[in-house]
Formats: C-alpha cells, structure tokens, sequence
C-alpha cells in the first residue's frame, strides 16, 4: 500500500508526532511511503524511507496527485494548515480533487488519519 505524506509547514511538527506515533505501521513491509521534498527529509532523518517528491509549492502536490490519478498511491494524508495562505492553492485543490474523482481516501487532519491508519492496522 502507498501511503503520501504531506504538511503544510504549521502542521510538520503534528504530522512528525503522528509518524512517530505509527511508526510500527508505516514502517512494515506492506507499506510504501511518499512525500513532498520537506516532509519527506524530516521522516528521513527519524529513520522512515521515503520516496521523496518536490517540495509542495514546487510541484510537490502536484506530482502525488498524479500517482494518485495514476492509481499508484491508495492514501493521502495530508495535514493542511486552514489558517495558512499557501501560493500552491490550485495544487492543493487539484489533489484534494482528484482523490475525490479516483475514490482514493484522504485524511487533512490528525483525527482523520489515525482513524484511517487504525483502520487498515487491524486488517494487517
């Protein structure tokens, strides 16, 4: 299973804990993990291999919703920081978009994805 991180630079340090947190689960076998440029260097400095992508305002989210239109990533989650103003809107929008139209399960907040981790955890 392909599993994309992402963080808006005010929710790297949640989505560090989260990682950390699921750690077991992310770093199975079953699990491939993807990411944008930032997040990905700060999972790989704790030890998670990662593939990584551009960082988001470079095209970052852009190329994971292609692997998701592309069928190849089956998760996205993506800790959005709703108070932030982000230049890469239109990118954001295109891969929220798109897992909708790919049927493809997004988690944009700490909540979401653990429900969703925890989920696929006890069918392991």
């Amino acid at each position: 299973m392909e599993i994309a991180i992402i963080a808006h630079d005010g929710k790297k340090e949640q989505m560090m804990a989260f990682v950390l947190h699921n750690r077991t689960f992310l770093s199975s076998d079953s699990v491939f993990l993807v990411a944008t440029g930032t997040t990905g260097s700060l999972m790989e400095a704790e030890g998670f291999k990662v593939l990584k992508m551009r960082s988001g305002p470079l095209g970052g989210d852009a190329q994971i919703a292609a692997r998701v239109a592309e069928e190849i990533t089956d998760m996205v989650l993506f800790f959005k920081d709703p108070l932030g103003k982000h230049p890469h809107e239109p990118d954001i929008n295109m891969l929220l978009r798109v897992t909708d139209v790919h049927n493809v399960p997004l988690a944009t907040n700490l909540a979401t994805a653990q429900l969703l981790l925890d989920a696929i955890s006890s069918k392991s």
